[in-house]
């Protein structure tokens, strides 16, 4: 893990990496590269449970640009954006990449939002391959500059995919 530090930061030194993998039960590698790379996709499970998402720009392309933004909705995440000073609503932006259809997306993410923390980018790389009877995904991405957002951080990929599952499960049970 990255060392926790209260000077401001610009994260610029190498950083940890943390991985994520999921095996769903999808019929082709092409569902899950949809959700990822649509608008409609991204809107249906991207961001935490409590968290609805508008995407404001999605170029898929090496040298494109997306941004969104990420809304809380749940009361219980609504306080506690509130009582850590930070806002309701949270716009990212970035770059992709690289773009290999259906198998690989790698992204930067501008880490802008962070009070008393220099702006700095956050590397993603996602790859999907069919496996068995499902599709394996594997995201890997930077750690955030300290203990405590690589935390927080990790829990929010961790709660988007398992809404990623179960838009996928609804899919195959037909709602």
């Amino acid at each position: 893990m990255a060392k926790k530090s209260n000077a401001p930061s610009n994260a610029r030194a190498p950083r940890a990496k943390l991985t994520f993998e999921r095996t769903f039960r999808a019929a082709r590698v092409d569902e899950v590269w949809d959700l990822w790379t649509t608008k409609t996709g991204l809107e249906s499970w991207w961001g935490p449970e409590g968290f609805v998402t508008a995407v404001r720009k999605l170029e898929l392309r090496p040298g494109g640009t997306f941004e969104y933004a990420m809304t809380a909705i749940d009361p219980a995440q609504i306080e506690g954006l509130k009582a850590a000073g930070l806002p309701l609503t949270t716009v990212a932006a970035g770059t992709y990449t690289e773009v290999n259809p259906r198998t690989r997306l790698v992204y930067r993410t501008l880490a802008d939002f962070i009070p008393g923390v220099l702006p700095y980018e956050v590397l993603a790389v996602v790859e999907i391959h069919a496996r068995g009877q499902g599709v394996h995904m594997v995201v890997t991405e930077d750690a955030m500059h300290d203990e405590e957002w690589t935390k927080l951080s990790a829990m929010g990929m961790n709660s988007s995919l398992d809404k990623l599952v179960k838009v996928l499960e609804a899919r195959h049970r037909g709602g």
